[in-house]
């Protein structure tokens, strides 16, 4: 093999792949046919439990320049209509304004420092496939070549070439009725108080709010750290020409029904102005062929509204890694890779939805204006608000169901000690929580890949994390626990099957869904207990010996 698994696309989930391998051990190969990384604009910032996902990888202080944990933001919008989420108690919507120029970056530097080879320059030209692995056919400055590796994964945008090759459908709709129109904009000074964007005869426009008209939509973005810009999006014809400076002055007159006269910024950066006709909203009908793997905008494409790409992706490329390293390293369970598809592809299903019902929101019409009425009344309900929270942030996600209430979700950011959780998960590897006054899930013998910490804490008294930062397996009460193994005997507390194996994971229900990320009964768990957390460590590491535990 020239290599363990080769990745197709070094934009952001090409390269957070990359680096999930390589701290399980696997190195890929990472192929990009632009000879160098873009510097054109695109997204401007990730949202949702992406950003809890960075910082438990040590990649969140990087980007934001500050130390220390997430905090949620204090309001968002939905559909261009406010969502005020300081009324919740434990707000799920975290924010950071990082263009994407500068997340790849960063990025990429991660990927390098853990040994990551990148070629630039190289496009996939073709690839067959037999049960030992996969010979891709490639074309680099020297010409064309050939590389064998047991993986090929395809992170090579919405157009992926990775997709057609390997014959997997990409249904859904394309909408060419709307035309989004971006530029380096800037408002007279006059017209911006306290932040604010003030327009005679329109109102107050926040900062990067989307405002919804009867005639279109508009946002005003006056990045700190770029050029500042302004974005339309009307239901009309597109010009054929190429787009000028007067035909954004134009589109915002007409969205807005009032003059705002637009400059262009002063200052060095790089200059946008672009016109896009339409948007798709599709989901590849698999994530999986083979020993072909397919992430982010290869396995779906929607509206940018709301900002979920980056999160999607990034999570799709966080939950693959760790699955595709353990295949690799032999440490899986059967059906383990199995389920990056059916974990994974209900919650980009459940975004594509969301982003079409937020488009919705945003069209013209007396029926629309008149729906929005309705549902910011929906909205005046905090029950409410953090439903619409939980979607947009991806809080909503539950792998599977179990006793506990926490298996199958994102797992808490805890005190381990002096230190939270998010730290102790830098290294990518599964961890056993335990905080026992007696450590008495500590001395459990653990596979060789999973860390043991023990420290001080209320409930939940243990959990045992997969590297994604997903629970797998909880236990609540030490005495109720002790109980229980004592009643259940050998077969105590399945907690965690669908994490390390088993018969759940191996096919069955898991592709079925029911709310976000929820695989059917693929996750189901039982109980806690020592007997519970054994067989569900022995069952993914079946390869492994199990070791001793060491804190």
């Amino acid at each position: 093999m020239d290599a363990e698994v080769v990745i197709a696309g070094a934009g952001p989930n090409g390269l957070m792949l990359a680096s999930e391998l390589l701290l399980a051990g696997v190195r890929p190969i990472v192929l990009e046919k632009l000879p160098e990384r873009s510097t054109v604009p695109r997204a401007n910032g990730l949202v949702g439990q992406v950003v809890r996902m960075l910082d438990r990888r040590g990649l969140y202080e990087r980007l934001s320049g500050t130390a220390g944990a997430p905090r949620p933001a204090p309001a968002f919008v939905f559909g261009a209509m406010p969502l005020r989420l300081d009324v919740l108690e434990d707000n799920p919507v975290y924010l950071l304004p990082v263009p994407q120029v500068r997340i790849e970056e960063v990025l990429e530097e991660r990927a390098l420092e853990l040994g990551a080879e990148i070629r630039r320059g190289h496009e996939l030209l073709g690839f067959t496939q037999d049960s030992d692995g996969v010979t891709v056919t490639l074309s680099g400055p020297d010409g064309e070549y050939q590389l064998r590796t047991g993986y090929l994964v395809g992170a090579d945008g919405g157009h992926s070439r990775t997709r057609k090759l390997a014959g997997i459908e990409f249904p859904g709709v394309t909408n060419d009725s709307m035309v989004s129109r971006t530029g380096s904009a800037a408002v007279p000074p006059e017209y911006v108080e306290d932040g604010l964007l003030k327009i005679p005869g329109y109102g107050v426009v926040p900062p990067f709010a989307h405002q919804r008209t009867e005639r279109g939509m508009f946002v005003w973005a006056p990045f700190p750290d770029r050029l500042p810009a302004i974005s339309t999006g009307e239901w009309d014809a597109p010009a054929d020409a190429e787009m000028t400076f007067a035909e954004l002055q134009e589109s915002t007159d007409r969205v807005l029904g009032v003059h705002l006269p637009l400059v262009e910024p002063a200052g060095d950066g790089v200059r946008q102005l672009r016109r896009v006709v339409g948007g798709n909203s599709r989901l590849a009908s698999r994530f999986r062929s083979g020993r072909v793997l397919l992430v982010g905008d290869a396995a779906h494409v929607h509206s940018a509204i709301g900002g979920p790409g980056l999160n999607l992706g990034l999570q799709d490329a966080v939950n693959l890694g760790w699955k595709l390293a353990a295949e690799v390293r032999g440490w899986a369970s059967p059906g383990l890779l199995d389920t990056y598809e059916s974990e994974r592809r209900p919650v980009g299903e459940r975004v594509v939805m969301r982003t079409q019902a937020q488009s919705a929101l945003i069209a013209p019409g007396n029926d629309v204006t008149a729906f929005r009425k309705l549902f910011a009344e929906f909205l005046e309900d905090p029950g409410n608000v953090r439903r619409v929270a939980e979607l947009i942030s991806g809080a909503d996600i539950r792998y599977g169901a179990g006793a506990h209430p926490l298996v199958g979700r994102w797992a808490p950011d805890l005190m381990v000690g002096d230190v939270r959780l998010a730290e102790v998960m830098r290294s990518g590897r599964p961890l056993l929580v335990d905080l026992t006054p007696s450590a008495r899930f500590a001395g459990t013998p653990v596979p060789e890949h999973v860390q043991v910490v023990a420290g001080r804490g209320d409930r939940p008294i243990a959990l045992l994390v997969r590297p994604d930062g997903y629970v797998a397996w909880a236990a609540e009460d030490e005495a109720t626990e002790r109980i229980g193994d004592a009643g259940r005997g050998g077969d105590a507390g399945r907690g965690g099957d669908a994490w390390h194996g088993g018969d759940a994971w191996s096919g069955g229900d898991a592709g079925q869904s029911g709310d976000a990320g929820q695989s059917g009964d693929a996750g189901q768990s039982g109980n806690g207990g020592v007997a519970g957390l054994r067989e569900a460590l022995g069952r993914w590491f079946q390869a492994r010996p199990l070791t001793s535990a060491t804190r």
